[in-house]
């Protein structure tokens, strides 16, 4: 069976999202086109390189979540976040993960998007040549004021689509405002170079990426899975503060921030055929950027996401 596959972005709450896609392969279900946000274009491009469900799971036990929040020098605790944002505008590097997932794509014979291209079968007519890849990673352009789809959008900056980094794509999608440093991303004909952060800002469940625009009907379904909580109940879920109280004023900050991550998706959902495609995972153990969670919970969230496909298909008419 083939579908294609949208994950929504949520920092550690990803964790339940490899649960979900292995749950979806062991019923079976190939994709020929993923899509994700954050972590969730983490999870995308590990699948779209071709890992299998024992390739999945050995990638994921080589991670370790511990060691994601990478400080720089000093690395002393708040000292180094601090120096971070004021320098960086971010309190951490990245780096630990964007290597992690390189090292695991090259060893599924991954680099660059080149190695993720697809042939063209019954696509979508209006689809253009830089726009059949296996994997789409979404990023929010600060600087343009628009959402990024990698690989579909290098042409803006008049980069070859084939010649660029999975990995990096994949760094820029992850960028949490103030908690990744931000990423950037240089036009080589003008030298313009944009700011790029976490495409939750702008697309956290880009579940409609998919769709075909040329009025034929789909040749499968496309599924997404989301991990982030439903406002206003998960708002304390969404917001990551580094640990520290935030003063009154920056309440309504955090509000703001937190809508425009989730409040365009959620808006969304209340279509029915957005809805009716949508596994669902209860993530509400764990916030986005608890990192230091335990092996219990991991495995607990992996339970999570395979109990949710379970219900998502026990719901399904027929």
């Amino acid at each position: 069976m083939q579908a294609d596959l949208v994950l929504e972005g949520g920092g550690v709450k990803g964790i339940g999202t490899v649960g979900a896609v292995l749950g979806l392969m062991e019923r079976g279900y190939a994709f020929p086109r993923i899509a994700g946000t954050s972590v969730g274009a983490v999870v995308a491009a590990l699948v779209a390189a071709g890992a299998d469900t024992r390739q999945l799971r050995g990638a994921m036990g080589r991670l370790e979540l511990s060691q994601v929040p990478d400080r720089m020098p000093p690395h002393v605790p708040l000292i180094s976040e601090a120096l971070a944002l004021f320098t960086r505008n971010g309190a951490y590097e990245g780096d630990y993960l964007k290597d992690w997932l390189d090292r695991e794509l090259q060893a599924l014979g991954v680099t660059t998007f080149g190695d993720l291209r697809r042939e063209p079968d019954g696509d979508d007519g209006n689809l253009h040549d830089d726009q059949r890849y296996k994997l789409v990673v979404l990023a929010t352009d600060i600087t343009r004021g628009r959402l990024l789809r990698l690989p579909w959008d290098y042409h803006r900056f008049h980069l070859d689509p084939d010649r660029q980094s999975v990995a990096d794509a994949v760094r820029m999608s992850m960028s949490i405002p103030l908690f990744f440093e931000p990423q950037q991303l240089t036009d080589p004909v003008t030298g313009e170079t944009s700011v790029v952060v976490d495409g939750a800002v702008l697309s956290n469940f880009a579940v409609e990426i998919f769709d075909r625009t040329d009025g034929r009907q789909a040749r499968w379904p496309t599924y997404g899975v989301r991990i982030m909580p439903d406002l206003p109940t998960g708002m304390d879920h969404v917001f990551p503060t580094l640990g520290l109280p935030l003063p009154p004023p920056f309440e309504v900050l955090k509000k703001v921030v937190v809508t425009a991550f989730v409040g365009n998706d959620q808006t969304h959902l209340d279509r029915p055929d957005v809805r009716d495609r949508t596994i669902t995972i209860d993530t509400a153990e764990v916030g986005i950027t608890e990192f230091d969670v335990d092996p219990e919970m991991v495995q607990a969230l992996i339970h999570h996401g395979r109990e949710a496909v379970d219900a998502f298909f026990a719901d399904q008419p027929g």
